[in-house]
């Protein structure tokens, strides 16, 4: 049964005839389409942190509050996130223990520690700290967010939509809940859903190159290559590093039968990932040949 819609959209959610993408390539091309999710939080407004926190420097300053307030629970949860952004996962686990010991009905705490558990893939543990969480304050919309990701890796999507529904209702500004349950939609197959949640997510973040690519995929999955190749074109330069979007703009180019564009687009994706057999195997269909240079625009 379709999941059903969410209220912004008119009419429930419908299966739709899939085009003939090659889908092999493009689900190896959504492995790498990711964001940042349920961003650590240390107000109650939050916001992903800059990146600028995780420095050392930040780290220190806020180690040296910690050992002036030793009981303050919110200097251990602002620590815990700048921790958990320079990738000290258990360092950080330990400050969100801290700060809900010294605080049982810190809610950011529990959430951020449940963020802490599902990317370690303790679903389970994800799971109750984020329904705390969500008990303690109902409005807190990364809780939902967070909970609607734990729901999607356990394979639940109408539970997760409905927790992705939830935030964007609370914080109708949250790129990341719009990207987010676009993939839901994507993995469901209902791809107009996906391409309109992928669009008010690029628009509210057109930096990220993540909502240009799940809307190229979607794109390709519904046979619209050259709207597929336009997001390609513009996400490659947001983020040239990106071997899943050279590979994925390289299907696209040799769907449209421009096969300089595409061979250019997979030896991009080869130099940046020698061992992608998806990508090696495009280069061959269109004819590429080693040491050759392409022009990619």
């Amino acid at each position: 049964m379709p999941i059903p819609g969410p209220d912004i959209f008119s009419g429930a959610l419908r299966l739709g005839p899939r085009a003939s993408a090659p889908i092999a390539l493009i689900a190896i091309a959504l492995g790498g389409c990711s964001m940042t999710l349920g961003s650590l939080t240390t107000s109650s407004e939050p916001r992903e942190e800059p990146a600028q926190l995780a420095a050392s420097s930040n780290i220190a300053s806020l180690t040296e509050t910690i050992k002036n307030n030793p009981n303050d629970p919110q200097a251990y949860n602002m620590r815990g996130s700048v921790l958990a952004q320079a990738g000290k996962t258990e360092e950080a686990l330990a400050d969100f223990n801290k700060a809900i010991s010294l605080d049982p009905n810190y809610g950011q705490a529990f959430a951020n520690r449940g963020l802490i558990y599902r990317k370690t893939k303790r679903l389970d543990q994800a799971m109750t700290d984020y329904e705390r969480a969500l008990a303690l304050d109902p409005g807190y919309a990364p809780a939902w967010l967070g909970r609607g990701m734990v729901y999607k890796a356990r394979n639940q999507p109408p539970q997760a939509l409905e927790d992705f529904n939830k935030a964007i209702s609370l914080r109708p500004d949250d790129a990341e809940a719009y990207y987010n349950r676009g993939l839901l939609y994507q993995s469901e197959k209902q791809h107009q859903f996906a391409i309109d949640d992928f669009t008010t997510a690029n628009g509210l973040i057109p930096q990220q190159a993540e909502p240009l690519l799940g809307r190229a995929l979607s794109y390709l999955a519904l046979g619209k290559t050259k709207e597929a190749a336009a997001d390609l074109d513009e996400a490659v330069q947001s983020d040239p590093q990106n071997a899943q979007i050279w590979m994925t703009r390289g299907l696209a180019y040799e769907r449209l039968g421009d096969k300089t564009k595409a061979a250019g687009s997979y030896g991009r994706a080869i130099n940046l990932r020698p061992k992608d057999e998806a990508a090696r195997s495009g280069f061959a269909r269109v004819g590429g040949k080693p040491g050759q240079s392409y022009d990619t625009f």
